[in-house]
């Protein structure tokens, strides 16, 4: 099997970037193209928790999150992956699981590499890297943080 396209989903916390070294250096050593996702939670599918706003102020935090989300994506690829042959930054909305899930097929991925928590590490293993984990047509790395203590 040949590694071509690595997917290195972030959702910019600490925990995500730790896995950030083990991209580089496959993408380094083997020539890999990089494709970095960042996932947009939609707030409208969580309204006990933001109240009862219209959904043009949800527009509003989406477009904002957008931005700082683009923003964010470039200043970590200018970074990090300047020494890669190629990185292409994806941004979605949705749930994170299933965007990644989504991605690998439509980009024809051949490896995810991710942390094992993101920003929420309380829990034993991430929901995110378990459901990707679990549900994933290609290899996955799962980089394993330490818990806070």
């Amino acid at each position: 099997m040949e590694v071509k396209k690595i997917l290195w989903p972030t959702d910019f916390s600490p925990n995500a970037e730790k896995a950030l070294d083990y991209v580089t250096s496959l993408s380094e050593k083997y020539q890999t193209e990089v494709h970095v996702l960042y996932v947009i939670q939609e707030l409208a599918q969580h309204p006990p928790w933001y109240g009862d706003f219209d959904k043009s102020h949800f527009d509003k935090i989406q477009d904002w999150e957008q931005k700082t989300a683009k923003k964010r994506l470039d200043e970590i690829c200018e970074k990090y992956l300047q020494g890669c042959p190629l990185y292409i930054k994806h941004i979605a909305s949705g749930d994170p699981a299933q965007e990644i899930l989504k991605l690998i097929k439509q980009e024809r991925i051949d490896m995810v590499v991710m942390a094992s928590h993101g920003a929420k590490a309380h829990f034993r293993f991430g929901g995110v890297a378990e459901k990707v984990l679990k549900n994933s047509s290609v290899p996955v790395v799962v980089i394993p943080i330490e818990p806070e203590k």
